[in-house]
C-alpha cells in the first residue's frame, strides 16, 4: 500500500512511525512533512490546505489512503474533497470536524444531549461578556475563542482585570483572528485532567489508553498555554471506574450525538476530560490525534494500525481487536527558547540519534528541519523525546537521559513531566 500522511509536526511522526511498522505498507508520503519525517517517508512540497494539489499528487502516485492529521484541513473539508475524488481518506468530513473547530457547536451540542461539561454562555459581543462576566463574579473564569487558535485559545482569567484582558485579546485586538468573532465563558473546573483519544466509524466507538498532557510553558504548571509541553500513559487518575462512566455518559452519547444531528463522526475522537468532584467532565472535543499525546498513545499499541485505519473507513471498526502494550510511555518537548511567543529558527541540534539516544526510548521530530545531514531547529515545539518502559517513573527517567544527551541554543523543557497533579 501506498499511504500519504498530511501534517509536519510530531503527532505526524509518531502517525508515520506505527504506519511504517505495517507489512501491508511499503511506501509512506508526508506532505510537507519535515527534517526528522524525511528519514521515515518521502516528503513532498505541497501544504496541508492545498486540496487540488494534495488530490492531483494522490491520483499521480496511485495513493491508497490520505490520512489527514491536523485540524485545519480537516475544518477546511479536505477528506471532503478527497473522498468525492475517489480517494479514501481517514479523517472526519467537514460538517463533523466542527466539533473541534467551533467551541460554540460543541457546547451547544453537550447542552442538547446532556453530555456533562463546564456551565457556558457565548457572546458575539465584548461589551455583553464583560457585564457577564462581572455579574457572575466566580473567579477563576475560562474565556475561549470559538475557532480553531493552534491549541492556544484559551484564557483562565484570575481576576476581573485579567478577564476584561482576555476578552479585549480575543474579540477586539483578535490576537486569534476571526477564530475570536465569538467567546464562551466558561466556568472554571478544578481535578484531574485526562486525555482520552478513540477510534470511532461513527457506529462504534474504540477508547485508546489514556494519556495526560502539561500545556503550560514551565514547571509548576505556570507560565503561558502552549501546543502541549508533555505527556505520559497511562494517566494515573483514570481508573477503570472513571473510564466505564465514561463511556456510558460522555463517549458513546458523543458519537449518537453526531449521528443525531447528522454529522456523523469517522476517524479519531479526542476528549479532553476533567475529574471534577461531581464526575467527568468534558473540557474540548478534537478532531483528530492530540499532540503530544500521539507520541505517547501510538507507541504503546500492538495492533496494526493500518488494520485500525481502514476499518475506521469502512464502517468495520468492531471486526477489529485492539491491543495495548502493558509499558507505560513518557515524552519531554524540547521546545525553542521563547516559545510560545516569539523564538529564533535555524539553530543547530546536536547529538541526535535516530535511535533515540538510549535503549527504549524515540525522538518525534517537530518543528526541525535537514540540511546537509544536519538538523537545525524550525519551529517552537522542535522534539518531542519519548521513552517506554515497565513503569512510568522508569519511562520518564528514560526520556529525561535521553534529553540530556540533545542540545541546541536556548533548549526549553519542563522538568516536571509526570509529577504535577
Amino acid at each position: 500500500m501506498r499511504i500519504l500522511v498530511l501534517g509536519s509536526g510530531g503527532r505526524e511522526h509518531a502517525i508515520i512511525r506505527k504506519i511504517k511498522e505495517s507489512p501491508k505498507v511499503d511506501k509512506i508520503y508526508a506532505a510537507p512533512g519535515n527534517g526528522g519525517i524525511s528519514k521515515d517517508a518521502e516528503c513532498i512540497d505541497i501544504g496541508v490546505m492545498d486540496k487540488e494539489g494534495i488530490v492531483a499528487f494522490s491520483k499521480e502516485n496511485a495513493v491508497d489512503i490520505v490520512f489527514v492529521a491536523p485540524d485545519d484541513p480537516l475544518a477546511a473539508g479536505m477528506v471532503d474533497t478527497l473522498t468525492a475524488n475517489g480517494i479514501r481518506a481517514f479523517g472526519p468530513r467537514a460538517e463533523a470536524a466542527v466539533i473541534e473547530s467551533s467551541k460554540v457547536f460543541s457546547k451547544n451540542l453537550m447542552k442538547k444531549y446532556n453530555i456533562p461539561t463546564a456551565d457556558y454562555e457565548v457572546f458575539d459581543d465584548p461589551a455583553k461578556a464583560v457585564e457577564y462576566i462581572e455579574n457572575k463574579n466566580r473567579y477563576p473564569v475560562v474565556i475561549k475563542a470559538d475557532g480553531l487558535a493552534l491549541g492556544k485559545g484559551v484564557i483562565i482569567a484570575q481576576t476581573h482585570k485579567e478577564a476584561r484582558e482576555a476578552v479585549k485579546e480575543i474579540m477586539e485586538d483578535k490576537k486569534f483572528g476571526d477564530s475570536g468573532n465569538k467567546v464562551v465563558v466558561e466556568e472554571y473546573l478544578t481535578g484531574p485532567e485526562v486525555s482520552v483519544l478513540a477510534f470511532t466509524d461513527g457506529i462504534s466507538l474504540v477508547p485508546m489508553v489514556s494519556s495526560k498532557d502539561h500545556k503550560r510553558a514551565y514547571d509548576n504548571d505556570e507560565g503561558l498555554n502552549t501546543g502541549g509541553m508533555g505527556t505520559i500513559s497511562p494517566n494515573p487518575y483514570y481508573t477503570p471506574e472513571i473510564a466505564e462512566i465514561c463511556r456510558k455518559t460522555i463517549f458513546e452519547p458523543t458519537v449518537a450525538a453526531m449521528n443525531s444531528e447528522n454529522r456523523t463522526f469517522k476517524g479519531c475522537l479526542y476528549f479532553g476530560l476533567m475529574i471534577t468532584p461531581d464526575g467527568p467532565k468534558v473540557i474540548e472535543y478534537n478532531a483528530r490525534f492530540g499532540d503530544p499525546e500521539a507520541q505517547v498513545v501510538l507507541p504503546r499499541l500492538k495492533t496494526d494500525l493500518v488494520d485500525i485505519i481502514e476499518a475506521v473507513i469502512d464502517e468495520r471498526l468492531s471486526q477489529v481487536s485492539i491491543e495495548w502494550k502493558e509499558e507505560a510511555a513518557a515524552c519531554v518537548v524540547m521546545a525553542s527558547g521563547g516559545y510560545p511567543l516569539a523564538y529564533k529558527k535555524g539553530l543547530e541540534i546536536t547529538g541526535l540519534d535516530e535511535n533515540g539516544q538510549i535503549s527504549g526510548a524515540e525522538i518525534f521530530h517537530a518543528g526541525t528541519k535537514l540540511e546537509k545531514g544536519k538538523f537545525y531547529t524550525n519551529g517552537g515545539r522542535v522534539l518531542g523525546v519519548t521513552a517506554e518502559a515497565k513503569t512510568l517513573e522508569e519511562a520518564l527517567a528514560k526520556a529525561y537521559t535521553a534529553v540530556s544527551k540533545i542540545s541546541f541554543e536556548g533548549a526549553h523543557y519542563r522538568t516536571d513531566i509526570g509529577k504535577t497533579k
